[in-house]
């Protein structure tokens, strides 16, 4: 017997915990499960090929939101094809209106309503000739419902990576995710997690165990899926204590947290630990009072911000910030009120989402009272509220696109905070540069990465044409502290006047070594190659916070250093030099 267990994910990078856990659960029949992961951006009919090359007995499918269509366009034919085999569905996407999906596809057998593991280990028994389907608890037929699936306490369900092989082969260059927690206290009425208020924590010391192996296996990245990682304080802090005494120098731990309840001790933690070891989600979604009272979510909004701003103040941690639009008793004057509030918390990542109206969600029933119109087929983004209109969703849906090109790459920094200046509010910027790219024809024809400075470049100067040469210096600074390039886009300075300079300073490091000691095996012209020296006029590295007129004078050089990058930006290592003989003026 062969059960084949699919998961069609976003992207490469992504993976399926739960069939994983699934497999993990299978207990005497582990060996008989097979994994199958592919990614939406394939070709259905590669996809299809594939299971079928598999020769299934029995197969089950992974269902989100992100996959639906996939799956939808999968099912028809490979009932045709595996005439016979069991097509099982689970997953959100179809838990929660499983007699619809069943009425839609005929070729399906029956769904597995709910958390999985135990229901899908007694459905490997059944296919193996032992029980009936009727016992089955979570179990969704044409013919019976058996109700809600039996919860396996945390500690009963294996590790899933246990097998070493694993992190060598299905995970090479992929996020590996990681549970040590189920449910979520909070109640907020868009998400599904609110409907399993009881949380369950795995046991510290098999947590401890897996952690080592995750340390041990030196993998880049773990990504908790706990819904709110900080809702126990002690699990939160032991976890965190754990990971800082035994940091690996490595791995990246990611986590979702609810900044209002952080304590003054795990704020004292997090400081501890290595720039870059831990990056942290936090959900704000919006800052308007009326709109967290209807979604039912409790948030402290002065503690948040407070917290936030300590968690900056740290300097160690990758801060994520989260908003949604469409929410009830949100229109866009509203919005806009809550993305400038969170913006200026100074987030490395602000993420504009677009509420999903989920099955099964508190939301989803209340969609006439809010007026949501939303689409039909996933994910069910919405199109318009009460509150605003499709229009509305339109432009922010641009905004949203400007802001994580010129934001959330983290790549024009200094340039767009000195662009602020120029306009109202933050969210004024990016409306401006919507609007821009709009007229410019460049949400139809998208301009390249490199190509992206110079369209900024144009719309500062159609913006602030009297610093354009204060523009042109600030995205270059900003394009080498991302990259040592091999050839000088033709927007920059030109280097000519400073061929001399560079080369006296690079043969200087070479005999009198002062910046480059951890290039001292190489060449002068080694370290050209290496590393970067530009020379500038304005105090680029400076002005993100400059109130005043900017004059033009000759200020210094600055040397980029691409082996000391800034483990959170990704920017290389400065050093501002008053001349080519190294009197720094700054660091």
């Amino acid at each position: 017997m062969k059960i084949l267990l699919i998961g069609i994910n976003a992207k490469y990078i992504h993976s399926n915990p739960a069939i994983y856990s699934l497999r993990a659960c299978a207990g005497e029949y582990k060996s008989a499960v097979e994994i199958a992961e592919y990614t939406i951006n394939q070709r259905p009919e590669d996809i299809r090929r594939d299971i079928y090359l598999r020769k299934p007995d029995v197969i089950a499918i992974s269902c989100y939101i992100w996959n639906w269509a996939m799956v939808s366009a999968l099912l028809p034919d490979l009932a045709k094809l595996l005439s016979g085999v069991p097509i099982w569905l689970g997953g959100p996407e179809v838990s929660y209106r499983a007699e619809e999906v069943l009425a839609e596809f005929p070729q399906v057998t029956g769904i597995m309503s709910g958390e999985g593991e135990y229901t899908f280990y007694k459905l490997a028994e059944f296919y193996d000739g032992e029980g009936e389907l009727h016992n089955i608890p979570g179990i969704v037929t044409r013919d019976f419902n058996t109700g809600a699936p039996q919860i396996l306490d945390l500690a009963d369900i294996p590790f899933w990576y246990a097998d070493g092989d694993l992190l060598k082969e299905e995970f090479r260059n992929r996020i590996v995710y990681y549970e040590t927690s189920r449910g979520c206290p909070f109640r907020c009425s868009y998400c599904l997690s609110s409907i399993d208020k009881q949380v369950r924590f795995r046991p510290m010391d098999m947590v401890k165990r897996e952690l080592d192996f995750f340390l041990e296996n030196k993998v880049p990245q773990v990504k908790f899926i706990d819904r709110t990682f900080n809702c126990k304080h002690s699990h939160a802090i032991e976890i965190w204590q754990y990971i800082y005494e035994h940091d690996n120098g490595i791995t990246n731990f990611h986590f979702e947290i609810a900044a209002d309840i952080i304590t003054a001790e795990e704020l004292a933690l997090l400081s501890k630990l290595r720039p870059g070891q831990v990056q942290l989600e936090i959900g704000v979604q919006t800052t308007n009072g009326q709109t967290l009272e209807e979604i039912r979510r409790v948030t402290d909004m002065d503690k948040l911000k407070a917290n936030v701003a300590r968690l900056r103040e740290l300097h160690n941690i990758h801060l994520h910030l989260d908003l949604i639009v469409g929410l009830p008793f949100e229109d866009k004057a509203s919005f806009i009120h809550s993305f400038n509030e969170v913006y200026a918390m100074e987030p490395d990542d602000l993420q504009l989402g677009f509420l999903k109206v989920l099955s099964g969600s508190y939301i989803g029933e209340k969609t006439e009272e809010y007026g949501i119109v939303y689409e039909s087929n996933p994910p069910y983004e919405v199109l318009s509220t009460n509150w605003i209109s499709y229009e509305d969703v339109l432009g922010l849906k641009r905004v949203e696109e400007m802001l994580e090109i010129y934001h959330n790459s983290g790549q024009f920094v200094h340039t767009i905070a000195f662009l602020e200046k120029q306009f109202a509010s933050p969210f004024a910027l990016y409306e401006a540069l919507a609007d821009f790219y709009e007229r410019k024809g460049f949400f139809v024809q998208a301009p390249s990465r490199s190509y992206r400075y110079e369209v900024l470049l144009d719309f500062a100067c159609e913006t602030d044409g009297a610093n354009e040469e204060v523009y042109r210096e600030l995205l270059t600074y900003d394009l080498y502290l991302r990259e040592k390039l091999k050839s000088r886009p033709g927007f920059l300075q030109d280097r000519k006047l400073q061929e001399d300079l560079v080369w006296n300073f690079y043969k200087k490091e070479e005999s009198e070594p002062a910046l480059l000691k951890d290039y001292a095996q190489y060449t002068a012209k080694q370290m050209m190659h290496l590393t970067h020296l530009e020379y500038f006029r304005y105090p680029v590295w400076d002005m993100r916070d400059w109130d005043g007129e900017v004059n033009a004078e000759y200020v210094g050089a600055v040397f980029f250093d691409y082996k000391q990058r800034n483990p959170i930006t990704g920017d290389a290592g400065v050093t501002v030099i008053k001349d080519a003989k190294n009197e720094r003026l700054d660091e």
